[in-house]
């Protein structure tokens, strides 16, 4: 998280003692559960004016801030996010939307569609994520409707016309509420695909992604995925018992081809 390379803390405290001046109240507070404003209105990369209900209903979404004339954080985030995308199984505008906001109201839909172009051509996949990645503009009042529902603090500086601001994307549910963080520039892909499948109440995914959920719990304040002990040794209890039931079995089928009908019972 930074402006021009400044790092604030991430997640959902402060310590506003230990901060620059500059830097004090920008965060990613945690607002897990949060409904974003679905009438919000933005213009979108075309110049039409949407609404933030109209990517929602079916699929989840991952939302990112970013402002598009950012020197440098906004594109570590977007190139993050980007690289992330690209190596799940699933796709944006099949399974999944992306929702990138300009949280800079002094920006219009001629640099939005600069910086889709920019993204769409890395993530490689044109004719899927064109229509399922979209990118925004908007009046600081709706702006800051959304931001302030996810919990995105940022702060503009007029000495460098450029924002204090944190790094991270969020995961929305099909019905527009918050469901998860990942807080940085990079986000493993592992954990974006499941925090995708239990976004979207495991309507997408295999069974394997369901395994793993079901094994893993999703830590806030550090946005990744955990390993509970107790649910891996249930999975490898069972698994055994499948593995000595089955050789069992083997084993009583072998003995009474052997004898050419079944064992006697003792």
């Amino acid at each position: 998280q930074a402006v021009g390379g400044v790092q604030p803390s991430t997640g959902s405290a402060t310590q506003s003692g230990t901060l620059p001046a500059l830097l004090r109240g920008v965060n990613f507070e945690q607002r897990l559960g949060e409904q974003v404003p679905l009438d919000a209105t933005f213009k979108d990369e075309t110049g039409k004016t949407v609404t933030l209900g109209s990517y929602f209903g079916k699929k989840p979404a991952v939302l990112i801030l970013a402002y598009y004339k950012c020197p440098m954080l906004c594109g570590e985030v977007l190139s993050g996010a980007t690289s992330s995308f690209k190596k799940l199984n699933f796709k944006i505008g099949e399974q999944f939307n992306v929702i990138t906001l300009s949280f800079d109201p002094r920006e219009g839909p001629a640099l939005a569609a600069a910086t889709k172009q920019t993204y769409i051509a890395q993530y490689g996949d044109r004719a899927a994520a064109s229509g399922g990645w979209h990118f925004h503009t908007g009046q600081k009042s709706q702006i800051d409707r959304v931001t302030d529902a996810v919990g995105f603090h940022y702060k503009y500086i007029p000495e460098t016309q450029q924002y204090a601001h944190a790094a991270g994307i969020v995961m929305l549910t099909p019905t527009g509420k918050v469901g998860q963080y990942f807080y940085g520039i990079r986000y493993p892909e592992r954990d974006l695909r499941l925090a995708l499948v239990q976004s979207s109440k495991e309507k997408i995914g295999s069974t394997v992604d369901e395994l793993l959920l079901y094994c893993c719990t999703y830590d806030p304040d550090t946005g990744r995925y955990h390993a509970l002990i107790g649910r891996v040794l249930q999975l490898v209890g069972f698994a055994t018992i499948i593995v000595l039931a089955t050789a069992i079995l083997l084993l009583y089928r072998s003995e009474a081809k052997a004898k050419g009908g079944p064992p006697q019972a003792a």
